[in-house]
């Protein structure tokens, strides 16, 4: 399968505007032949904690996710402030999902959502909030991975600080052939990403594709990019510097399984 990484600048909380310049975007990576599109965390918003920013699960970004994905036949992904439906299925409170007002159960998750040409939608709900930022304070905790199967490929999402946590990719590596991980992370810290991005594909052997932002946030923080395509063995098989550009690179599960093969690590570890 070839996977597409969209390295792109975010209009802060305006999301009408992202989806404009996102959906050219998109289109020219399904051109390159991707049939899994990523883009990035708050690919819609921008990292904000704006209270009121969430909107309901299944709200416009996941069908502008959806619109996508059913517009050119492939996958697209990326993550949003989601406030989950409760079971009248609406937000908390009977109102639209949004803000902060009710307790937690208002506050949104961090919410990867993958949307697949036939109207099929997968969600994974970032594990970790990133408390230095005081993220914590602003979006809810998710509880479990989640693991898709695409075409015979099993994709496993996980979200920016994430990638921090190494325990969480070891207990899903052994039915996870590729990791994707949209991120919003900082320049400040680009090293430690480009460093995890690769550490998370050997000690896996497993792809990971990271997808980071660039420009500067409506908060001030300056973003390098630095998106890249990692294969099982740590090669880096694309990547990108600090301008909006499209990574692409093709995976393959009988390249994980060979990888495993050859070189049986995962048994060995304990724990």
């Amino acid at each position: 399968m070839r996977i597409a990484a969209v390295q792109h600048d975010i209009v802060w909380e305006d999301r009408e505007a992202n989806f404009e310049r996102l959906a050219p975007q998109v289109a020219r990576a399904v051109g390159a032949g991707a049939e899994l599109v990523l883009l990035t965390e708050t690919f819609s918003t921008g990292f904000s904690m704006t209270p009121g920013i969430g909107e309901p699960e299944g709200g416009p970004s996941a069908q502008f996710l959806a619109g996508q994905a059913a517009e050119h036949g492939v996958w697209v992904g990326g993550t949003c402030p989601e406030v989950a439906l409760g079971p009248d299925g609406v937000g908390p409170g009977g109102g639209d999902g949004g803000g902060v007002a009710g307790g937690e159960a208002a506050l949104p998750y961090n919410s990867f959502v993958l949307a697949g040409p036939d109207g099929e939608t997968h969600r994974y709900r970032k594990l970790h909030p990133f408390t230095h930022a005081g993220e914590h304070e602003r979006f809810r905790a998710g509880e479990q991975p989640v693991t898709v199967t695409i075409g015979g490929l099993r994709v496993t999402p996980f979200v920016c600080y994430d990638l921090r946590f190494a325990d969480v990719f070891w207990r899903a590596a052994p039915g996870t052939d590729v990791y994707l991980v949209p991120a919003n992370w900082p320049g400040s810290r680009r090293l430690h990403w480009q460093t995890l991005l690769q550490a998370r594909a050997i000690e896996n052997q497993a792809y990971v594709v990271g997808c980071n932002r660039v420009g500067t946030a409506g908060d001030g923080t300056e973003h390098a990019g630095d998106s890249r395509i990692v294969s099982p063995m740590g090669e880096l098989l694309a990547t990108a510097s600090s301008v909006e550009t499209i990574v692409l690179a093709d995976v393959d599960a009988a390249e994980v399984t060979a990888t495993r093969d050859r070189l049986r690590f995962l048994p060995d570890r304990r724990g």
